[in-house]
């Protein structure tokens, strides 16, 4: 009788094409889930919006505290779009294309390395691809790179400091213009496009070639409405002190025909400066559209004569972008950051809207499809 052995076979680790696959989101607060605790709006007391809880942002193991002060990586965020496809999320709230190492870590989309813990998010997802089967990378990057909260606190005080006989506008603000030139444009396109090298090149470090995973671009949403959209007016400070909105007409309007069609042209832009020849874009801008911050077609919860996030009509009546918030946050669970973010509607809006791209295997426009929520998301296509 021949003798004969048998050999175990070594067990077959995740990697590139093997395993799991996932989904992985890089960038800034758009796409961390920033505001993502928050279901709509209220004046009158946290409770009715709170759908996640003291724990929102919490991303460690336990779910009890941050692995980054300040990410505000949310519960919500788009990154976990289930169905078998695992998510991981290293987008993090106020993050740059370089990351900064101040008195708040901000991991950039870079290879930063500071030799005690402190990485840029290139760098992360290059570990975490190495050992992980990715086959999509979502990145939302460049709205810092124009000073994005600069420009709206610049805004709000320019509405608050000045009255509606003779306003001051921030849209002529030397500091907002400043942004805008043709040559800062040009110089944030290129810096762009370099964080979406930089992925390109953590994915190649990983062992990926070009074609075995996508690249999805997201553009930036339009969070408030043309002037003629708002629900209040924009004499005395009610537009601020109820909504939560202070902007100037003439500036909402710059801002969603000027400055927010300028940022996502760059976006667009930089993808061909890049490069990069597997990369799909997200058309975001229209996707609030109808559930804007201080919109018509929305309201506070006492507005609407809604007492909780939970009942059935309050995903179509609320807000999905969270409230500007100042000074007022002082004692209470807001945080500034969270100011004119899509909050936990709009984040699970965009979940889907990603869940979509993945499984179509395309880019496209996510708009508003329809009323109620579908798995407990709200209703949204990719065109």
């Amino acid at each position: 009788m021949t003798g004969f052995v048998l050999v175990a076979t070594p067990a077959h680790a995740d990697g590139p094409g093997s395993g799991t696959p996932y989904v992985v989101t890089v960038g800034d607060s758009y796409i961390s889930g920033e505001a993502g605790r928050w279901a709509g709006s209220s004046n009158d007391s946290e409770t009715p919006a709170d759908a996640l809880g003291a724990h929102a942002y919490h991303d460690n193991a336990t779910h009890t505290a941050e692995l980054i002060p300040k990410c505000h990586r949310s519960l919500s965020a788009e990154a976990y779009i289930g169905g078998g496809i695992g998510g991981l999320n290293l987008a993090c709230s106020g993050a740059r294309v370089a990351s900064s190492d101040g008195d708040t870590f901000k991991p950039g989309v870079d290879f930063y390395d500071n030799g005690a813990g402190h990485l840029g998010q290139a760098k992360m997802l290059q570990q975490f691809a190495a050992g992980h089967n990715v086959q999509q990378v979502v990145v939302s990057i460049g709205g810092n790179e124009f000073n994005f909260a600069a420009i709206v606190t610049q805004c709000v005080q320019d509405f608050l400091l000045s009255p509606s006989w003779f306003p001051d506008y921030c849209k002529d603000d030397s500091s907002v213009v400043s942004n805008f030139t043709s040559a800062n444009v040009t110089a944030v396109r290129g810096r762009i496009a370099t964080a979406f090298q930089n992925v390109r090149t953590a994915m190649r470090n990983a062992g990926y070639g070009d074609n075995a995973w996508t690249l999805v671009v997201q553009t930036y949403p339009s969070p408030i409405p043309a002037a003629s959209g708002f629900r209040y007016g924009q004499s005395g400070y009610t537009r601020q002190s109820v909504g939560g909105c202070g902007f100037w007409n003439a500036d909402a309007d710059w801002a969603n025909s000027t400055a927010l069609v300028t940022i996502n042209n760059t976006v667009r832009a930089a993808i061909g400066q890049s490069g990069l020849t597997n990369a799909r874009l997200l058309e975001l801008q229209s996707t609030f559209n109808g559930r804007r911050l201080c919109e018509k077609t929305v309201g506070l919860y006492e507005e609407v004569g809604l007492s909780s996030w939970t009942q059935p009509t309050a995903v179509d009546r609320t807000e999905w972008i969270n409230q500007i918030r100042t000074v007022t946050t002082v004692g209470s669970d807001y945080y500034i950051q969270e100011s004119l973010h899509p909050s936990y509607w709009g984040q699970l809006a965009l979940r889907s809207c990603v869940r979509q791209t993945y499984l179509q295997s395309r880019g496209g426009t996510c708009t508003i499809s329809g009323t109620g929520l579908l798995n407990g998301e709200p209703r949204v296509t990719l065109n």
